[in-house]
């Protein structure tokens, strides 16, 4: 079991999912401009009416046609809100100190808890695609119940899962802070779509590989793990490697296809880079093959 239990939580948590979600903007911005259209001048006053009328109700309706939560609630204090907020402090004091070591500051990500879809600087995105990481924004998507699903969909149990994919995405969050991640966006635009997906699997496998660097240093520097948790970080990798999850539904493997790498790959990045407990260790770009 991860020792999360009484440890420091980040503040950089931003949970999203007790707001009232504003998923119909692209209607509500139609319907804004065909009253207008049809109206005028009486349309748009009548449009003001209505929006001072939220605002006073507690809705902001600025923050509606920008495809934001329309009302802000508290945060919901329970047990994963406070698992994930002590977990990503974890990756904040790790980085700090590697930061810190080559005389940088290390500029943390915010981490946003939602339900069900989220807006982000990069666009809507609805739980189904998993928790992802905006460079735009530099935010660290998380829809909770994707915990429940490493178990009952990939059969990843135990609590270091979660954490194994809360690292992965900061991993994301240090390729943007570096460079790296502007590089590779580059480059992809100037070649074939086969190859623009084997750039993006190199980013992956950084990715993890920057994950078992946590997992070393994080433990090292304050005994967060315990017995088996790297085993439970490794099927979590194994589970949702390319090919495995081409083969599980039911589709034909198909590697030119592949954007994160097969379950080999993750796995042995992970495995090295919590060999090395060094970042400098993981330069999937310099490696070929993987």
């Amino acid at each position: 079991m991860v020792k999360w239990r009484g440890r420091r939580q980040s503040k950089n948590v931003e949970d999203r999912r007790g707001a009232a979600a504003a998923g119909g903007a692209g209607i509500l911005l139609m319907l804004i401009r065909l009253i207008v259209g049809r109206f005028g001048i009486r349309g748009m006053v009548f449009l003001g009416i209505i929006g001072a009328g939220l605002y006073f109700s507690g809705v902001n309706p600025v923050a509606l046609i920008q495809g934001q939560p329309a009302t802000q609630s508290e945060p919901i204090d329970d047990e994963t809100s406070q698992f994930v907020r002590a977990t990503l402090a974890q990756t904040e004091d790790v980085w700090g100190q590697i930061f810190a070591a080559s005389g940088q500051q290390y500029p943390a990500p915010t981490l946003v808890m939602f339900t069900g879809q989220v807006n982000s600087a990069c666009g809507y995105a609805s739980a189904a695609a998993g928790p992802f990481y905006c460079p735009a924004d530099q935010k660290v998507y998380l829809d909770a119940s994707f915990f429940q699903e490493l178990e009952r969909r990939f059969g990843a149990a135990g609590d270091f899962a979660p954490v194994y994919v809360i690292a992965h995405e900061v991993g994301h969050h240090i390729q943007t802070i570096t460079g790296r991640s502007a590089q590779v966006r580059q480059e992809q635009q100037r070649v074939s779509k086969i190859e623009a997906n084997q750039l993006q699997v190199r980013m992956e496998l950084q990715a993890d590989c920057y994950a078992g660097v946590f997992a070393k240093m994080s433990d090292a520097q304050s005994d967060f793990l315990d017995d088996g948790d790297i085993e439970e970080g490794l099927r979590a990798a194994a589970a949702i490697g390319d090919d495995a999850l081409q083969r599980n539904a039911g589709r034909r493997v198909t590697p030119e296809s592949f954007t994160h790498g097969t379950s080999e790959q993750r796995m042995n990045w992970f495995k090295r880079g919590y060999a090395a407990g060094d970042p400098n260790q993981c330069d999937t770009f310099g490696n070929s093959p993987l």
